[in-house]
């Protein structure tokens, strides 16, 4: 198979980059069960990428469907060593408005019974997720939309709900408290899974309408969010873009040795079932 070492999740709106040339189309299967979707590999400013649509083509999985855990295990199969992540989100505050792209650096889960860990049967791991963002790949993305001409802002909070409906105004307004920055579905646990699988993580968080807390929340209409979320699928675009051309084939980042340490259970206890299933992740620890 194939090994590239970065790749792309598409979210709401974001289905395909039309960039990409001398595509294939892969189906890759893991311990986990199946991806999303089939990978469509391809060229992107002479570096090959893997490129997944996070709810599928025809976006066919509510965000409690996604299989985390096989999305990013199929990244590591393919040797993809940097994601490059898109969301669309709502705002907390008035200062991120719809059009605009936060690039968080910090998650709070607000999910329920979502599986956001490779371990367990017989092995155990605590990996180190106080700063869930890849610092280098972070002020990589920055520095892309600062040369595409895209508006982005570095830093702040993402709180990922369980969804699919949207909050209530008592959630919205209590979040907004907590100093949350914007509220989506689904990242946190691609983040989670990333680091375990020692791959660097970046969300650009594509801002669609305020969430429900703000007073024109009532005279935001379908059309209307769909139509940012058209334009702010172009910008997210644009940065990928920027940001593949830039990147080095090295990585200046910690994010490679996640499990150097967090590897608790005694070697000789792990059972040979869990060493097989997790290989491409643990191996070169075991």
């Amino acid at each position: 198979m194939e090994q590239v070492r970065i790749g792309i999740i598409g979210g709401s709106g974001l289905y395909e980059i039309a960039e990409l040339t001398e595509r294939t189309e892969i189906s890759i299967d893991t311990p986990f069960g199946a991806p999303s979707d089939s990978f469509i590999v391809g060229t992107l400013k002479g570096k090959r990428v893997a490129f997944l649509a996070r709810h599928g083509r025809g976006h066919r999985l509510m965000p409690s469907e996604l299989n985390f855990r096989a999305n990013i295990y199929a990244m590591k199969i393919l040797g993809v060593e940097r994601i490059l992540s898109a969301s669309a989100v709502g705002s907390l505050k008035e200062e991120i408005a719809p059009l605009d792209i936060l690039l968080p650096d910090q998650f709070l889960d607000r999910t329920r019974g979502r599986i956001s860990t490779f371990f367990g049967n017989g092995l155990v791991a605590h990996v180190s997720f106080a700063d869930p963002v890849c610092p280098d790949l972070l002020s990589q993305v920055y520095e892309a939309a600062r040369k595409a001409g895209v508006k982005a802002k570095k830093g702040g909070t993402y709180l990922c709900m369980e969804g699919p409906a949207f909050s209530t105004k008592a959630e919205s307004h209590l979040y907004r408290s907590w100093g949350m920055d914007v509220i989506g579905m689904t990242n946190l646990q691609e983040a989670k899974l990333a680091r375990e699988a020692e791959i660097c993580y970046v969300t650009l968080a594509l801002v669609t309408d305020y969430d429900c807390w703000h007073e024109s929340h009532d005279s935001v209409s379908v059309e209307m969010i769909i139509g940012n979320l058209v334009q702010n699928s172009r910008n997210a675009q644009s940065i990928i873009i920027e940001t593949v051309a830039g990147l080095s084939e090295s990585r200046n980042c910690l994010c490679g040795q996640a499990l150097k340490y967090a590897l608790i259970t005694d070697r000789s206890r792990i059972p040979e079932e869990t060493k097989s299933k997790l290989g491409c992740i643990v191996g070169k620890y075991l």
